[in-house]
């Protein structure tokens, strides 16, 4: 399953630049790598993003992650948590994430 990490320009400009990254500084804060599902990744850009110009999305593959835990976040929903530095390996692909007329415009999640 793919699970999505929204980062700010500088943040994807490190992972790339260093190789691996303990994350925003949410992530560093709460301990560990916040990702979304396909279901929830709009929702978390209007939430934490609204706004914000020069996004990034990146794609990763659920089951290649260790350690992976999905614990409950905004009402209830479950949300996959990455306890370890993410690796620039880890991504599988990575688009812009514009803001147009008020809103993200994400690239076909399906």
């Amino acid at each position: 399953m793919l699970i999505y990490k929204i980062f700010r320009a500088d943040e994807w400009a490190d992972l790339q630049a260093n190789g691996e990254t303990q994350g925003a500084p949410i992530d560093v804060t709460d301990g560990y790598i916040h990702f979304s599902t396909a279901a929830t990744v709009a929702e978390t850009a209007a939430k934490y993003f609204d706004g914000v110009e020069g996004l990034v999305l990146l794609a990763l593959e659920s089951e290649n992650l260790e350690p992976l835990k999905w614990e409950p976040a905004r009402a209830g929903v479950l949300f996959p948590h990455l306890y370890r530095n993410l690796r620039i390996e880890d991504v599988l692909w990575d688009a812009p994430l514009p803001y147009v007329d008020g809103a993200h415009k994400f690239p076909d999640l399906t």
